[in-house]
């Protein structure tokens, strides 16, 4: 099987660049293709990313993997659009007698609230309930609005993963809304990379899990799914335009901390995971919010 092309956003030395992340270090593409697309969001925008792999992949690395600290891969994206409870026994964990719902939660978080592969997700001091949500994120290429079903997959350009990190008892804050909960800076965390999307393939039956120091805590498969990313492409783009570099958030198996009894909240020096097969691994420590 031929390795899957992985473009990174990362920083070097406080500089913002992206590039193609290869075993043995970083190709700087910012460097040479910078002036035109700026970001990521704008070679998305361009419909480039195979370009840019096919004039890179001879190219020799520029930076060591550990010379540089990886970004969230859309720097500034429009929207990003999280779905929850999209796996059956997700539904179930609520325990209130509701069958699968018709059509899918949504809640908006915002860029600050995440942070990139390898850099601690930050607990802060309103509340110790910082919890784990290990999700596949899909990242729009076209754009559109009242987008088929059958026409869905032609509009996503790369996939990802989150880890929808969440404070727990402030989703709770309010009657109706979990904004709060959902958005403290860098509670969570998006990468390490784009993989170009290229195929049904790469989503159909792939296996999501997330480890806290080793443990599995989840594990699913997206075949079981209660929204497909058909549907939710569909759905979204029903009462808002998409456009490319938009990141929807996918939804997370059954399993976060919250479910335990009693809960089993993240705490400094633990580490988190999250992989799914053909997109790699999203790890990140814990820390405390230093003022």
């Amino acid at each position: 099987m031929t390795e899957r092309l992985r473009f990174a956003s990362f920083s070097h030395g406080g500089t913002l660049k992206y590039g193609l992340v290869k075993a043995d270090g970083i190709v700087d593409l910012s460097a040479r293709y910078g002036e035109r697309w700026p970001s990521l969001r704008e070679v998305i925008e361009a419909n480039a990313l195979s370009r840019l792999g096919a004039e890179s992949a001879a190219l020799p690395v520029d930076y060591a993997l550990d010379d540089i600290a990886y970004e969230i891969p859309i720097p500034s994206p429009e929207k990003i659009i999280c779905v929850g409870v999209n796996f059956p026994d997700r539904n179930e964990e609520y325990k209130d007698g509701q069958a699968l719902p018709a059509n899918p939660s949504l809640f908006i978080r915002f860029p600050r609230s995440f942070t990139g592969h390898g850099q601690p997700l930050i607990r802060p001091p309103e509340s110790p309930q910082l919890d784990y949500e290990g999700e596949i994120v899909i990242v729009i290429g076209k754009g559109g609005r009242r987008i088929a079903e059958a026409d869905a997959f032609g509009h996503i350009a790369a996939l990802s993963l989150c880890n929808e990190g969440t404070i727990r008892d402030w989703v709770r804050h309010a009657k109706f809304n979990v904004t709060q909960g959902k958005n403290f800076d860098r509670t969570g965390s998006i990468g390490p990379w784009l993989v170009p999307f290229t195929d049904e393939e790469q989503l159909a039956d792939i296996k999501l899990e997330t480890r806290v120091n080793g443990e599995v805590r989840q594990s699913d498969r997206t075949s079981r799914m209660i929204f497909s990313f058909r549907k939710i492409i569909n759905y979204i783009s029903t009462f808002t335009t998409l456009v490319p570099g938009d990141v929807i958030v996918c939804g997370t198996p059954t399993g976060a901390g919250a479910r335990f009894d009693p809960p089993i909240w993240l705490k400094p020096g633990d580490v988190v995971e999250v992989e799914a097969e053909g997109l790699g691994i999203l790890r990140n420590t814990i820390a405390d919010e230093v003022f």
